[in-house]
């Protein structure tokens, strides 16, 4: 999968935008909380997914895709993976961890905050 079309799959979710709060990196949120992190584009193409609601649950993409998905820096101890889009897991298991990250974040943010459609 390239990294133009993650980028437009994620932001095709209800709610979703495209924010760069920190330089050259691009992430997509839904309310005022990540969903997705898409990085610089430089180097290998990836997204930083929320992969389950602990470390244990996450670990099991370490599992299954021992060369393409890794523990994510600083935030991997909450369950956040990256996922290399130019590897061996397919497009539609990567939207599928996508539609899963996206539904954890918006499941804890406030009533207020969640995308209405």
């Amino acid at each position: 999968m390239e990294r133009v079309e993650m980028l437009a799959y994620c932001l095709a979710k209800p709610g979703a935008w495209l924010d760069r709060p920190w330089e050259g990196d691009e992430v997509v949120k839904v309310g005022s909380r990540i969903f997705a992190f898409l990085g610089s584009g430089e180097g290998r193409p990836t997204v930083g997914v929320k992969c389950g609601p602990t470390r244990e649950v996450a670990d099991e993409w370490l599992h299954r895709h021992p060369d393409d998905a890794s523990v994510m820096a600083y935030i991997g101890r909450s369950g956040w993976n990256t996922l290399r889009l130019d590897g061996a897991i397919d497009a539609d298991e990567l939207t599928e961890a996508v539609d899963a990250s996206y539904d954890m974040v918006v499941a804890k943010l406030p009533r207020r905050e969640r995308p209405t459609a």
